[in-house]
């Protein structure tokens, strides 16, 4: 058990830094191609926060570990919100982009009714609908380039420059961290759930989620000490976009993933996180430290729920 634990503690870091590692590698590739700031922000950097869960997931599908792949996802989307914005929002109060509130936020609502509908009716997310995830992915793409076109260019000397050999391996150790550390994340997750006979189910909506959450959970509270909230909302829904369609579509593809009408419970309290999210922030385009205070009081009873079920 001791030892589950210590793979578990020691997945996690190695998910974190290899992710952190394999951004800034990514990037500087991008970089070198001259490819805009921006778009490397949009596009690189936010699939790199969704790194993590993304090789839980898919390592979770190909070891047939259903629970894990999609709670790990939908776990994820619910801490987002509830917990990551409520947090942060506590902490500083958090403006909301236009476009986050006309359409990624609706796009969100959306796409999680879409994932519990499929599960629902095909009780699994087949490779026909994970391909359709993964075109739906595309598009997203082409809506966050069109949309960087409006956007005032960042300063490309203030990325961080790396060498050719540094590049290489920040991207090559990042992606062996990513692997390795989920890896040890899965099995000893599997582990921890059996001894304590706890569903898998629980284990990715619970432990996992949280542990693969944890870099924008810190990235969120740091950028808010530091009053650098102006994007945040959008990229934590960005996150939650990119869990559905990126991660559930590539883990679909590999491995048609069984989900389990236990499931649609959780994807009913995604879908209200999304809700709520929306209409707190309806009037004054600002998540507020009371609006905050609320989500964090509706994810402790939610995880309270799981664990005393």
């Amino acid at each position: 058990m001791l030892t589950s634990i210590g793979f578990l503690i020691l997945g996690f870091t190695f998910l974190a830094k290899g992710a952190d590692y394999f951004v800034e590698g990514a990037s500087a590739i991008a970089l070198r191609f001259k490819i805009p700031a921006i778009i490397i922000g949009l596009t690189i950097v936010a699939m790199g926060t969704s790194a993590p869960e993304a090789f839980v997931s898919i390592n979770s599908a190909i070891k047939g570990i259903d629970g894990v792949a999609i709670g790990n996802v939908l776990g994820s989307n619910i801490m987002n919100i509830f917990l990551i914005l409520g947090v942060t929002s506590m902490i500083c109060a958090l403006p909301i982009q236009k476009n986050t509130m006309k359409y990624e936020i609706p796009f969100v609502a959306f796409i999680t009714i879409l994932l519990c509908a499929m599960g629902y009716y095909f009780q699994s997310v087949t490779r026909i609908c994970a391909v359709v995830l993964s075109i739906m992915f595309a598009f997203f793409l082409f809506y966050l380039f069109k949309i960087a076109k409006n956007v005032e260019e960042v300063d490309e000397n203030a990325a961080k420059k790396l060498s050719g050999i540094k590049t290489i391996l920040y991207v090559v150790g990042g992606l062996a961290g990513l692997c390795y550390g989920s890896d040890w994340t899965v099995n000893a997750s599997i582990d921890i759930a059996h001894r304590l006979n706890i569903s898998d189910r629980i284990i990715g909506l619970t432990i996992v989620a949280i542990g693969t959450s944890l870099p924008e959970l810190v990235t969120c509270i740091i950028a808010a000490m530091k009053k650098q909230t102006d994007i945040a909302i959008g990229n934590i829904v960005g996150s939650n976009i990119f869990n559905i369609l990126f991660v559930l579509g590539i883990s679909g593809v590999i491995m048609p993933i069984k989900f389990n009408k236990a499931f649609l419970f959780d994807g009913a309290i995604a879908l209200l996180a999304v809700i709520l999210l929306f209409l707190l922030t309806l009037k004054t385009k600002v998540l507020t430290k009371l609006s905050g205070l609320i989500f964090v009081i509706i994810y402790i009873i939610y995880l309270t729920y799981l664990i005393i079920k």
